[in-house]
């Protein structure tokens, strides 16, 4: 049966599919996740590359928004159940999140706020979405199904995840109250995947902005996760982050990071 597939579930934000369609391409050909969630598409759904993506043998549910945003499941076996928006807030219109299920497993893509400049109105909607990020993922939990939370959430959980935690400290993505929101939803019971198998690893990133050499020098942050509930992280074997992609020409400024459920 599907639920007792081991599958592999990859997270990347992709800063934009069409100006990193061929890198996409490339990795799923030579990483050949079973599900990738992608984050910031920055096209609406009729301009995403589905004949392409398709013809590397994935299926596509789209979440996209003109200029901004933007998220996508992408999948080898079949979609079923796709549902897009976080609940809670009817009148937000940004597309910053999708779900489906896949071999029995409930997967997520979002694009969390980055909040910035904080304080102010986009640190109160970060704060106010993740809120409701809270409540929806305590409603996923209750489904008993295997869940897995993957995406770009725009927070350094802990000083481990930031190369500079002095400089970055009154940032959006490292103020208390954005770690404070994400605890949040761990203590709900979800498990970091990545810290779960990589407890004391420093300097395991996976943005590295374009400005200040960021990337030759190593000064990037973990800012995309994937969140894993009870039945999912009873299953999880690996959690790596792939550098690769970072390294090419005119990459995103975000890299791979993916889990393997057994």
């Amino acid at each position: 049966m599907l639920e007792n597939l081991t599958v592999r579930i990859a997270s990347w934000n992709v800063n934009s599919v069409k100006a990193r369609l061929g890198h996409l391409l490339d990795w799923l050909r030579d990483a050949a996740p079973d599900v990738l969630l992608l984050q910031e598409l920055k096209c609406p759904d009729d301009a995403f590359p589905t004949l392409e993506i398709q013809a590397q043998g994935y299926h596509t549910a789209v979440h996209g928004q003109k200029s901004y945003n933007g998220v996508a499941i992408l999948s080898r076996l079949p979609l079923a159940d796709v549902a897009c928006r976080l609940p809670g807030d009817s009148a937000d219109e940004q597309a910053r999140w999708i779900e489906a299920t896949v071999a029995g497993v409930r997967v997520v893509s979002l694009y969390l706020p980055n909040g910035n400049p904080a304080p102010g109105e986009k640190y109160d909607y970060k704060l106010a979405w993740m809120e409701r990020l809270a409540a929806r993922a305590g409603a996923l939990l209750a489904s008993g199904m295997p869940v897995v939370l993957g995406g770009d959430y725009n927070v350094c959980p802990t000083d481990a995840d930031v190369y500079d935690p002095p400089a970055w400290a009154d940032d959006a993505l490292c103020r208390p109250a954005s770690r404070a929101a994400f605890r949040r939803v761990l203590h709900l019971g979800y498990t970091d995947a990545y810290r779960a198998l990589h407890p004391g690893e420093a300097q395991a990133y996976t943005f590295w902005d374009y400005q200040a050499g960021a990337w030759p020098r190593d000064l990037g942050l973990r800012i995309d996760h994937l969140l894993l509930s009870p039945p999912a992280a009873d299953r999880l074997s690996r959690c790596e982050i792939d550098k690769a992609p970072r390294a090419r020409d005119k990459a995103s400024d975000h890299t791979p990071i993916w889990v393997e459920l057994l």
